[in-house]
């Protein structure tokens, strides 16, 4: 039984789901976004929170692009912060606390207007296939739904597995039913799959606290958004709070340590590295006497709060004692407790730079069900599959974005590349140019080309190049007009607390100065008047012009290696040249040029250069050949 016929199907309805449904579906493919409830669309089955370190920047370029998680977490945002703002601008990072409620339903009202997106509650069971090309899927209804492409995005509800203490049961997060079949259906086609784990804490009753004994976490004064086409000014910021485990709490995880499913054999999954549960941290950190944890707020009209820091897969009776031992926390009642969950998902080692599967034609996959962690490195590789899923439709080349782009690029290449053996999170020590990827400047990096494939409105466009235009007049006011060295101009700038001048100079230079501002130069001397966006731009060009262009040069000198393709059927067990793990791991990743092979483990300097003179080699034989 056939019961609709789509451009794209997405299987799966959380951040990663969502964006691939939303950018297919506007840049005109008929598409399905299939989900387990329809309670469960964008729902955040962890922290309530988007943003963060290098994530931040993510939902920047998200928006840039004209993906919908900005500026839905703006929307529905309880709280701001910009982190890291004692260090460069190249670490600074916006972070939200959303109202997790209100962003579901705002992400819900989203998908279910927008056009040319169905959404339904179905459960897939089985992916269709016919000679290496994706035909379509089939519900457990029976119902079979045809499609040209389909996306993965499971998240962690394939095979999900929840445990706490000696509980186990089949479930996604938050007991929402897990995909049972799928797995099976994605063996047989050839798919490989393995065994991840994350897990989240306890939540707690608001009203049993005593935030008296801990310090209170304001946000920002300064509105800011992760959208620049939020208009929002004014927003009540909820605080959160901070406090700390003590001894009497790790000698309560360390009693009862046998009893976690992280130690009693329940949990079979590789976890987190860098997001590890509280029984992980003790053992690690043996020396540490006490972890901070934050106390969230889920949303507005809910007396929920979040225990940030305290992921645990033991015993629920475990975890409500330990957490009384905390200042604050003395007289808490858990309404939810902490657990692990097991899922499967696949070696991205499988798909290409545009998330495609490698083998199976118009198969993408998207999110946790490539390995990684989070709701922003999900939303991510979403828009992006959804990109590629629409334009191979579309008979179109796919938009592959560069580790000198985009911390997307950094984030889709570290994974088709190097693969991962624990759940991938992003940080800004991953992208080697992150002073080019600035969390300030994600708009100007891609709008350009979120116009160009058909995502940015004419709305969205118009705004962007008024601002664009700004810091050009700003910066082209600051190279232009030059200070004399006269007494009247030297006393000005003994008034802004900078040393006089001997020589001329332009105000960029000026500009460069510790606690120059461009307010400050403005207020004296001539320069046209911009936002405070366009001020802080200029800002950033001037004073970061010497380490930008130094970072613009090895982006140069690593592209040269980029544009030298590396031929689909290139033959690569013939090159006897290469190391033996060069070989596997090259046959295996099957990079597109030399720039990926030299990022792949294992492949070492001497190897790229045994490719760099194969390929001349093979360049050099096809020119000479017959008809050539």
């Amino acid at each position: 039984m056939i019961s609709g016929s789509y451009d794209v199907i997405v299987i799966g309805a959380g951040h990663a789901g969502m964006e691939a449904g939303l950018a297919a579906a506007r840049l005109g493919c008929r598409t399905l976004l299939a989900t387990l409830s329809l309670d469960n669309i964008a729902f955040m089955p962890c922290n309530p929170s988007v943003g963060g370190s290098a994530k931040g920047q993510l939902v920047g370029e998200i928006d840039a692009l004209g993906g919908q998680m900005g500026i839905s977490a703006d929307a529905t945002a309880i709280q701001m912060r910009l982190l890291n703002t004692g260090k460069g601008y190249a670490v600074h990072s916006l972070r939200a606390q959303s109202d997790k409620p209100r962003y579901h339903v705002y992400m819900k009202k989203v998908a279910e207007h927008q056009e040319n997106l169905d959404v339904k509650q179905l459960m897939i069971d089985r992916l269709l296939i016919e000679r290496g090309q994706v035909v379509g899927v089939e519900a457990e209804t029976g119902e079979t739904f045809e499609a040209k492409t389909v996306i993965l995005c499971t998240g962690t509800y394939l095979r999900g597995k929840i445990v706490f203490g000696a509980v186990h049961y089949a479930s996604g997060p938050n007991g929402m039913r897990s995909a049972e079949h799928l797995s099976a259906s994605l063996l047989a086609a050839g798919v490989e799959l393995r065994r991840f784990k994350t897990g989240t804490p306890a939540r707690v009753d608001r009203r049993s606290l005593d935030f008296s004994k801990m310090q209170i976490q304001y946000g920002d004064e300064v509105v800011r958004n992760f959208s620049y086409i939020s208009d929002i000014t004014r927003r009540d910021q909820v605080p959160c709070w901070l406090t700390y485990t003590n001894p009497r709490t790790h000698a309560i995880i360390r009693e009862n340590l046998e009893r976690s499913g992280m130690f009693n054999g329940l949990v079979e999954g590789v976890g987190p590295r860098y997001c590890p549960s509280i029984e992980s941290k003790l053992i690690r950190f043996k020396d540490k006497d006490r972890h901070q944890l934050f106390l969230e707020p889920e949303g507005l009209d809910t007396t929920e709060m979040y225990v940030q820091g305290m992921s645990s897969a033991l015993p629920a009776a475990v975890q409500l004692a330990f957490m009384q031992t905390i200042s604050g926390l003395e007289h808490v009642r858990m309404m939810r407790p902490g657990y692990a969950i097991d899922y499967d998902c696949l070696d991205p080692l499988q798909l290409k730079s545009s998330l495609e599967h490698k083998r199976i034609s118009g198969l993408f996959s998207a999110g946790q069900s490539n390995g990684t962690s989070g709701y922003e490195e999900a939303a991510a590789q979403g828009l992006l599959a959804g990109i590629n899923a629409a334009r191979k439709v579309q008979g179109k080349d796919p938009l592959v974005l560069g580790r000198n782009e985009a911390y997307i690029g950094v984030l889709i290449d570290d994974l088709v590349t190097k693969g991962t053996d624990e759940p991938y999170r992003m940080m800004t020590s991953r992208a080697e140019y992150r002073l080019l990827l600035r969390q300030d400047n994600g708009d100007l990096r891609l709008t350009e080309k979120g116009r160009a494939i058909g995502l940015v409105s004419d709305e969205r466009w118009e705004r962007f190049t008024a601002k664009r235009s700004e810091i050009e007049r700003a910066l082209h006011g600051l190279a232009t007009t030059f200070v004399s060295p006269t007494e009247e101009n030297n006393e000005k700038l003994r008034r802004l607390g900078t040393e006089p001048l001997k020589t001329g100079v332009p105000l960029a230079t000026l500009l460069k100065r510790s606690g120059m501002t461009y307010a400050k130069l403005r207020d004296c001397f001539v320069l046209p008047d911009v936002s405070p966006v366009a001020q802080e731009q200029a800002e950033i060009q001037c004073k970061y012009e010497g380490y930008i262009q130094k970072q613009e040069q090895a982006v140069a000198k690593a592209l040269r290696l980029e544009t030298k393709r590396i031929p689909t059927d290139f033959d690569y067990a013939s090159l006897r040249e290469l190391s033996g793990e060069a070989r596997e791991k090259l046959q295996k990743v099957r990079p597109d040029s030399l720039g990926q092979a030299s990022r792949i483990s294992g492949v070492s300097p001497a190897d790229v250069g045994v490719l760099l003179i194969a390929l001349e080699a093979r360049r050099r034989k096809e020119a000479d050949a017959p008809g050539r």
